[in-house]
């Protein structure tokens, strides 16, 4: 299988369908999508293309390709718009042999991990828009690899709009 990442689309339409036409591009089988997918939240300024409705139909044309975990931003009233599921915490990904903990890391994340993942995983996050790849030393002594897409829409600290590609038990960071 092989799985694109993206996170944090928080309701702009342009960048909805740069993901999607980036996905179909790749072809990936599944879009695996990090939580704050309608909602810019208080935090954030509004996205340049807020089209919240615009969204919701570019995502569910592809529904039944997306895997999603839910984000600081996701309510149930995004749940009853949406026809996939989002109201997940964590997605635990077995590729390979490799071990993917996918969130959208407002809960669990590299100063959180969760029990259930063991050293030499890899943790998937979204949640600080921040594009990242790195190995990290956790506070409890476990090594894992870190990655974050960041944000499409809302990039933060200079990073740029990226996206992550697994395939074969491996996973890269890719800039739109």
């Amino acid at each position: 299988m092989k799985y694109f990442v993206a996170s944090d689309i928080h309701g702009d339409s342009y960048w909805a369908e740069r993901v999607v036409n980036a996905f179909t591009d790749s072809k990936a089988d599944r879009l695996v999508l990090l939580g704050d997918i309608l909602y810019h939240g208080p935090r954030n300024d509004l996205p340049s293309n807020y089209e919240p409705k615009k969204v919701i139909e570019i995502l569910n044309s592809i529904a039944d390709k997306i895997l999603a975990v839910r984000g600081n931003c996701d309510t149930e009233v995004d749940q009853m718009v949406l026809k996939f599921p989002i109201m997940a915490d964590y997605i635990y990904l077995v590729d390979e042999g490799s071990i993917f903990f996918i969130t959208h890391g407002h809960i669990y994340n590299p100063m959180n991990l969760p029990s259930i993942m063991p050293e030499g995983a890899i943790l998937l996050t979204g949640h600080t828009h921040v594009a990242g790849d790195m190995d990290f030393n956790c506070p409890d002594g476990r090594q894992i690899r870190y990655l974050n897409p960041g944000s499409p829409s809302i990039p933060k600290e200079n990073t740029k709009p990226s996206y992550i590609i697994i395939e074969n038990g491996k996973a890269k960071l890719f800039e739109f």
